[in-house]
């Protein structure tokens, strides 16, 4: 559904084929003029699995959340590329982490993709997110005019 503003920004909501379905009525992505907003994203993938979780057949789960901070930054990147847009392009990034005892291990791949000139950051401890097998989830702002221009 498309929203007109005032000011002539039309936001037009993205579904990106190839990801995981949001389990809600929500869009993945949300660009508003040279703004892209990207909707929560965990390391859910598109069969429902998660990436950097596995049980054994006890049912005892191993998690994982170097590999879950880089699925779900490589989720980012892959869905802002269908509007044109990269990682270089975040301008924001909220961060959730179910454990604060996780931060190390989500920091440290976070500074592969990013540095001090990257996106600015909050990172939150939650209760918990909608699945217990996921550790980590964020959200965030892209600025990537439309056209090119830059």
């Amino acid at each position: 559904m498309d929203r007109g503003y005032d000011d002539g920004v039309v936001a037009q909501g993205l579904v990106v084929a190839g990801q995981a379905r949001p389990r809600g009525g929500y869009p993945h992505l949300k660009r508003a003029g040279d703004f892209v907003y990207v909707s929560g994203t965990s390391a859910r993938r598109p069969d429902n699995s998660i990436a950097g979780a596995a049980a054994d057949a006890m049912g005892t789960a191993t998690l994982d959340i170097r590999v879950q901070t880089r699925a779900v930054i490589e989720t980012i990147r892959e869905m802002l590329a269908q509007v044109g847009a990269q990682l270089s392009d975040l301008i924001q990034v909220t961060a959730y982490l179910v454990s604060m005892n996780d931060f190390g291990g989500y920091n440290e791949v976070y500074g592969e993709f990013f540095d001090e000139s990257g996106p600015t950051r909050t990172t939150v401890a939650v209760h918990q997110l909608p699945h217990p097998h996921i550790l980590v989830e964020m959200q965030a702002v892209a600025y990537a005019p439309q056209g090119g221009r830059r």
